[in-house]
């Protein structure tokens, strides 16, 4: 098939996805648009990276995309008015999400004993976005839809895109490794784990809707949504072979396995918390016994040092000179120590590839107690709304052991990152939960695509995904 008529398809495809969204009878709130254009572009490309523009130095990397910061500034100002328009409260905020509160407290204050307080102080600007961008969700009338809303749109662009770059413009969505020399493709992303991610955390979710089909009752809606599901199930699974990224294909496994392990009802929904401390205990064991870590890591075709990683951890670690409080908020990959370390790997890492040392390094002990405090909260709280809306619980905790998995070989903790987006949408709870039970959900016929509760059901509506 000519490039040009494939591309033509697509914009076509993707023109009647959007459209077939717009005649649908459920209206949705426009500011769900900012965190769509704000996931896309932490899920692809920065704008820059789009432009062309970028330069990969030690300059550039200190000061960043003049126009990144622009388009960034733009969608959280947006944000922040769209915020102050609604009722939010932010003693229900911090009331509910004391761990989170702290931790972003904590990493501002770490501007002040940064190296290059200017710069942090801008990176942390920065990831204002993720809280509004997952309160704008979370606060709007009915945030399962609004959550819906916003995956699908953002799928609509990335995915259909991603194969289009792939299979008939290499010059976009393919390139080499420049470890291996090895080709490698990477759709509408610049790197083949950047794709990877993309797809883990899209696949996890369109699983959910293909787990969640019978809660809508229009039995047409039900069909539209299965086959939008499936295809872009279909989709992603391409893309994720294709990515041959070890680990997202960990990252899914282990979130399409809770979600699958809870919905068959193997493990109870007041058991959880007892069945990850024995899974912990016999991975540990087995770990011991059998020396499972390197047989897994051989299977996955990685070599022991996770292609050099564990290596960088350890040059990186030696580097760190304030083991309490940290260099400062995204203050360790810069200056001196950037140069040592671009110095002796040729591949210029500008993270530690592991976001618990990538935390460690960044804001010292203290934050990685407050980053540990903040997982276990989120935890507890997931476990607990199991109980009431099953559903929704599931997902969070899908992605929450999913993105614990990915930060073990890449730093999603940090700077603009769609999984640290991702983790405050979980991790966010807004208002209190105090759901009991979980009323089917009709679907208007015209509107397949949306999910909407009864209007009995409204606080119902309130506990999405968090």
């Amino acid at each position: 098939m000519p490039p040009s008529l494939a591309a033509l398809m697509t914009v076509a495809f993707v023109s009647f996805l959007f459209l077939r969204e717009a005649m649908g009878k459920s209206k949705v709130s426009g500011a769900l648009w900012l965190p769509v254009l704000w996931l896309a572009i932490t899920g692809s490309r920065f704008v820059s990276q789009w432009m062309g523009t970028g330069h990969y130095s030690i300059d550039s990397y200190m000061e960043g995309s003049p126009i990144d910061a622009i388009y960034f500034s733009i969608l959280i100002l947006a944000g922040a008015a769209v915020l102050a328009r609604r009722p939010v409260s932010v003693a229900a905020i911090v009331r509910n999400n004391g761990w989170l509160v702290a931790f972003f407290i904590y990493s501002f204050l770490a501007i002040l004993w940064s190296d290059f307080p200017f710069i942090a102080l801008k990176r942390w600007i920065k990831t204002v976005g993720h809280p509004i961008m997952a309160l704008i969700i979370l606060t709007d009338p009915d945030p399962i839809n609004a959550f819906r809303t916003v995956m699908k749109r953002c799928a609509y662009l990335l995915f259909p895109f991603s194969v289009l770059f792939i299979k008939y413009f290499p010059e976009y969505g393919r390139g080499f490794d420049p470890y291996t020399g090895a080709p490698i493709n990477s759709g509408v992303a610049l790197t083949k784990n950047d794709l990877g991610y993309l797809c883990w955390v899209f696949g996890l979710f369109f699983l959910w809707s293909l787990l969640t089909r019978t809660r809508i009752e229009n039995k047409a809606a039900r069909r539209v949504e299965v086959v939008l599901s499936v295809g872009f199930v279909g989709m992603i699974a391409w893309l994720l072979k294709t990515a041959d990224s070890a680990t997202a294909i960990v990252a899914f496994t282990l979130g399409a396995g809770t979600m699958l392990l809870l919905h068959s009802g193997i493990v109870g929904r007041r058991s959880v918390g007892i069945f990850v401390i024995v899974a912990l205990a016999v991975g540990g064991a087995a770990e011991l016994t059998f020396g499972v870590y390197g047989r897994v890591i051989g299977a996955l075709g990685r070599d022991p040092t996770l292609t050099d990683r564990t290596l960088v951890w350890a040059d990186a670690l030696a580097l760190q000179v304030n083991p309490l409080l940290g260099m400062g908020f995204e203050s360790f990959w810069l200056g001196p120590r950037l140069e040592v370390l671009w110095e002796k790997w040729w591949w210029h890492p500008n993270q530690a590839h592991n976001g618990y040392v990538e935390t460690y390094l960044n804001l010292g002990t203290i934050g990685a107690v407050l980053l540990l405090g903040m997982l276990v909260s989120t935890f507890r709280k997931i476990t607990r709304q199991l109980r009431g809306n099953f559903d929704v619980a599931c997902l969070r905790l899908a992605f929450l052991f999913a993105i614990l998995a990915f930060n073990f070989t890449e730093a999603g903790f940090k700077a603009v990152h769609l999984i640290w987006t991702m983790f405050y949408i979980i991790a966010i709870d807004y208002p209190p939960r105090r759901q009991t039970s979980e009323p089917r959900i009709p679907e208007m016929p015209s509107n397949p695509a949306s999910i909407r509760g009864r209007a009995g059901s409204r606080l119902a509506a309130t506990q999405g995904p968090k």
